[in-house]
């Protein structure tokens, strides 16, 4: 595969050659040529850093380092051609450390530094493979080596920013293949012709101890591009057309316990390839029958992968036949990469489980899926705040009622954190509870409140609580401190409703207010929070305005006799926001208001006396013959009979009866007793216990619901479909 170059620091310009500056990966001024009485020999401390040793005199003023090993480079002011001091240089030779050289004259003072254009590959170390000392010297002056190749390490340095350089753009990386890519494209072509990274599958997270077999995937491959590796190289000699690394090495490896392979391993040091251990480990990781070619000699290292706790996988780093083998100091720049790498792939590891905690704690704490209340329809939207903030206090919810009515709720609490996620499902779970009891909306804000103090004294979070009643057509608002809602009307006019604002929850000693207001059938209720309309760009009423314009204009594309769809509404709305525009996470909840027509509800009072349930039932048959529905009398009488009956044993007040019809038959029964019925079988010489067991048995759905004063017993028939 071809790597492509993202910093000027790390790549050579193809095509160019080794002595043309721009294929340098470090610009030094031209050698100039050595005399041949004599071949140069490598001083001692040719593996040592350039920089004075411990214990050594401080360099004087105007010194810079010597180049390691730089038998080819340009003699300067005060030296002579064979690398001997002049006379000039004798004294500060003498005092200095070894690998000083002298001050520059004035006329070489000026001349600029040389700056790298990228880190340059290996140097010659301090043994010579098996060529001679002039073919050594070509080779570090760049010559003899093909075009575009990258230039030899001429220094110590040169390893030091090469590290630095690779360490700094793997540290880039936040996830496991941010990682992994960084440590493929810093090494390739500055440190090896190619790499192949292994991890373990499955990867460790933490401190969990591996169970089952060692088997390790190739993660990724890089390598120089494929026309530039069809001679000598890694791959088959004879193939139709580039191939990548991964189709000539076996995908999956699993490590022999005791096996070679698992010995280097946790051997944890990188080794050569030509060592006997690597020698045996090198078949059983890239496969025994694999095509892949394995460089002889010094020109593969095998370094081991190691987190903190364990071995996570494997690098293998190659270099071609006609490149400069690995030296000894090559292991320890292999070593550096390996732990970096490691660390890196641990951390991301561990970051990917807490996002994935992150992911799962905010979807249990929002609904999966909202109910289908009678009258309305509703759409919703959640979008967090950013890629790295994924839980965040908002949230929405609707909660069906008594009465065919539902609540409708959106909340924001203060942060993007664990602990505000975690606040947010304690309000919901209270405001889930609170509608059971069907409080009207200004006591639920105010139960919220007490529960947000209890919480702690700095848990503040607004909310929005409606009630919307599809009989009446009306709805009920509470605000606690919570951006107002926008109705879209079906001709296309949009308006902010007059909410009272409130104070936040958490807050402690306000009261709430509500009011209520027309719901008109067709009519689209939006609720949203405060990242939807409030940003760095802008204040939170002018996105309110520029909210209610793009509701207005999407509702005019189809027409003021047909409102938007919802989930096309959603995306549009959402669709407002710009680039800068996500400083917080987003809920909308969007509600259309179909209503229930008046001639579709039918409503009676019946005193709490023993003709109560006979007159139920006359009443129910005359509306079923009315609606055309005489088929469901039989089962509809059944039960009515049995519910009422069981209310007027106990009632001290009117009973109320309703008929609702709508894609179903809902029959609701409300007295003032606040005790739940509960089913149970009766036994055998029982004279009652067997009404409730008949209506779980005919009816589609049946439930009580407890309200403020007594309670509600319904029951749902489906209607019949009409021909």
């Amino acid at each position: 595969m071809t790597e492509h170059s993202t910093s000027h620091h790390e790549r050579p310009q193809p095509g160019a050659g080794p002595a043309d500056p721009r294929g340098a990966l470090l610009r030094t001024p031209e050698a100039l040529p050595m005399p041949a009485t004599e071949p140069l020999q490598l001083p001692s401390s040719a593996a040592l850093p350039a920089q004075a040793r411990m214990g050594d005199a401080p360099a004087e003023p105007g010194t810079t380092p010597c180049a390691k090993g730089s038998q080819g480079a340009s003699p300067g002011p005060g030296t002579t051609a064979n690398g001997g001091a002049s006379a000039t240089s004798d004294t500060s030779a003498a005092g200095g450390p070894e690998h000083s050289q002298p001050a520059a004259t004035e006329s070489d003072a000026h001349r600029p530094r040389p700056a790298p254009e990228s880190i340059p590959a290996q140097p010659g170390g301090d043994q010579e493979r098996s060529a001679s000392v002039s073919d050594g010297q070509e080779r570090r002056r760049g010559q003899g080596l093909p075009p575009g190749s990258p230039m030899p390490m001429r220094r110590d340095g040169d390893r030091l920013r090469f590290v630095g350089a690779a360490t700094r753009r793997i540290a880039r990386g936040i996830d496991l293949d941010e990682i992994v890519m960084g440590l493929c494209r810093a090494t390739v072509p500055t440190f090896s012709d190619a790499i192949l990274v292994y991890l373990r599958e499955p990867l460790p997270v933490g401190d969990e101890r591996p169970v089952g077999p060692l088997v390790l995937r190739l993660r990724r491959t890089d390598r120089i591009p494929a026309e530039r590796d069809t001679e000598n190289g890694f791959m088959p000699a004879v193939q139709q057309e580039p191939a990548d690394l991964s189709a000539v090495t076996a995908e999956l490896c699993q490590v022999r316990p005791g096996g070679a392979l698992a010995e280097v391993l946790r051997g944890v040091r990188p080794v050569f390839a030509d060592a006997p251990a690597a020698r045996a480990a090198l078949p059983e990781l890239i496969g025994e029958d694999s095509e892949f070619t394995v460089p002889s000699g010094q020109r593969a290292i095998l370094a081991p992968l190691r987190g903190r706790r364990r071995v996570i996988g494997a690098a293998l780093f190659l270099r071609r036949p006609e490149r400069m083998a690995f030296e000894q100091d090559d292991l320890l720049v292999a070593a550096q990469l390996a732990t970096h790498s490691a660390l890196g792939i641990d951390k991301a590891v561990l970051y990917g489980r807490e996002a994935y905690i992150a992911d799962e704690l905010q979807r249990t704490m929002l609904p999966e899926t909202l109910p289908r209340p009678t009258g309305v329809r509703l759409a919703h939207r959640y979008l967090p705040a950013a890629e790295t903030a994924r839980v965040g206090g908002d949230w929405y919810d609707a909660i069906p009622l008594p009465g065919s009515r539902v609540a409708l709720v959106v909340g924001d609490v203060m942060g993007h954190s664990m602990t505000s996620a975690a606040i947010m499902g304690q309000l919901r779970t209270t405001a889930q509870t609170l509608a059971g009891l069907d409080l009207p909306p200004q006591e639920v804000l105010h139960h919220l409140d007490e529960q947000a103090q209890r919480l702690g004294t700095d848990r503040m979070a607004t909310c929005l609580y409606a009630v919307y009643d599809p009989v009446s057509h009306r709805i009920t608002i509470a605000n606690a401190g919570h951006p107002p809602p926008v109705l879209l009307h079906l001709g296309g006019r949009a308006e902010v409703l007059r909410v009272p604002p409130g104070a936040p929850i958490g807050v402690g000693g306000v009261d709430f207010e509500a009011v209520e207001l027309d719901a008109p059938a067709g009519a689209t209720l939006l609720l949203y929070t405060d990242g939807l309309v409030e940003s760095r760009l802008r204040d939170v009423w002018t996105g309110i305005e520029q909210l209610r314009e793009k509701l207005a204009a999407t509702a005019q594309l189809t027409g003021p006799d047909h409102p938007p769809p919802l989930e096309a509404l959603c995306d549009e709305v959402l669709d407002m926001l710009g680039p800068g525009d996500r400083d917080d996470d987003i809920a909308l909840l969007a509600a259309r208001f179909d209503g229930i027509a008046p001639s579709d509800v039918a409503y009676w009072f019946l005193e709490p006396e023993e003709m109560a349930p006979g007159r139920a039932r006359r009443l129910a048959r005359h509306a079923l013959s009315r609606w055309g529905l005489e088929e469901l009398s039989d089962s509809v009488e059944l039960l009515i009979s049995e519910v009422v009956t069981n209310a007027v044993r106990y009632a001290t007040r009117p009973v109320t009866l309703r008929l609702l019809r709508t894609d179903v038959l809902r029959c609701e029964v409300t007295d003032d007793v606040p005790q739940l019925p509960r089913l149970r079988t009766a036994r055998a010489t029982d004279e009652g216990g067997r009404g409730l067991f008949l209506v779980n048995k005919v009816a589609r759905r049946w439930g009580a619901t407890r309200l403020s004063a007594g309670k509600v017993v319904w029951f749902e028939l489906g209607v019949p479909a009409t021909t």
